[in-house]
């Protein structure tokens, strides 16, 4: 009886607003009239402790921190690990007053003979392959994206047979114009040590066999991460300008600083973080300008 009131109770609550309403409230824990034009999403806890911990007049309101970086006002909310959570909570931007969002996090760099990165670069992605599912799925749902997408056959099909995996990988790009901004203020902070480069994003973190980091190396690929390519995707389908700078913390393939088979960290993967939220905090003021 008592769920059936409290049943009843939450329906005539949800007569007063609308369903786009009800969607962020059910996964932000708010009103999208509290998300500000620009966004900030870190995934993990200690990205998203660190930005908060430099934010001046702080408001929260469930799942979203308010406040202000270098004299803009923006909101901060940590979409979690993965396409699906990062999916989710653009499904909420959508439907808000947002304009711009910046993914800011770790990614890791493809290790290799003949390639440079190393742990603590800041990442600034040019594209993202969408090796992920949930991208799939969006390509399925909104198939005019297939005349608005690059996409390549798949590089693991050159050396595995692929039972599971797609054929076709497709490609999603950053807004040009804040993806330049990002570039040239870290380039102006941290020159000699920002890369801008392809990404590849995947679902399976444990998953990065010997075959799987060669074929990325064979197409020019040198990070990977788990959230840009939706990012990237639902910027362009739903008209908001979207980017991401990442820090490389992790160099799969390497015998000293794959974190899947070593337990050693190295010094420089908390500086780079750090350095990728001062370049996004000294560069919010043209990015505002940007709007």
């Amino acid at each position: 009886m008592l769920d059936r009131i409290k049943s009843q109770m939450l329906n005539l609550g949800l007569k007063f607003i609308s369903v786009d309403e009800k969607i962020v409230r059910m996964i932000l824990e708010t009103g999208s009239s509290n998300i500000n034009e620009i966004v900030l999403l870190p995934a993990v806890k200690l990205v998203m402790k660190k930005l908060v911990n430099r934010l001046q007049n702080k408001i929260v309101h469930g799942r979203v921190y308010n406040g202000i970086l270098n004299g803009i006002k923006v909101s901060i909310i940590r979409s979690q690990v993965g396409c699906p959570n990062m999916a989710l909570t653009l499904e909420c931007l959508k439907r808000s007053k947002a304009k711009i969002v910046v993914r800011v996090d770790f990614c890791g760099g493809i290790y290799g003979e003949n390639n440079t990165i190393n742990i603590g670069d800041i990442v600034i992605p040019k594209t993202a392959y969408c090796g992920d599912g949930t991208s799939s799925e969006y390509i399925r749902a909104n198939q005019t994206l297939l005349n608005r997408l690059e996409s390549i056959t798949n590089p693991l099909s050159a050396t595995l047979n692929l039972i599971a995996s797609p054929q076709t990988i497709f490609i999603s790009k950053p807004n040009e114009i804040l993806k330049e901004l990002l570039l040239r203020e870290a380039r102006s902070l941290c020159s000699g040590k920002v890369r801008e480069s392809h990404l590849w994003t995947t679902d399976a973190l444990f998953c990065e066999t010997y075959e799987f980091l060669r074929a990325l190396n064979s197409i020019n690929i040198k990070g990977i991460d788990m959230e840009s390519s939706i990012l990237f995707l639902l910027g362009q389908l739903y008209n908001l300008k979207v980017a991401s700078i990442l820090s490389v913390s992790d160099l799969p393939g390497h015998a000293q600083y794959d974190l899947l088979n070593s337990n050693e960290i190295h010094p420089d993967m908390n500086v780079g973080i750090s350095n990728a939220i001062k370049i996004l905090i000294s560069v919010l003021p043209k990015i505002q300008h940007s709007l």
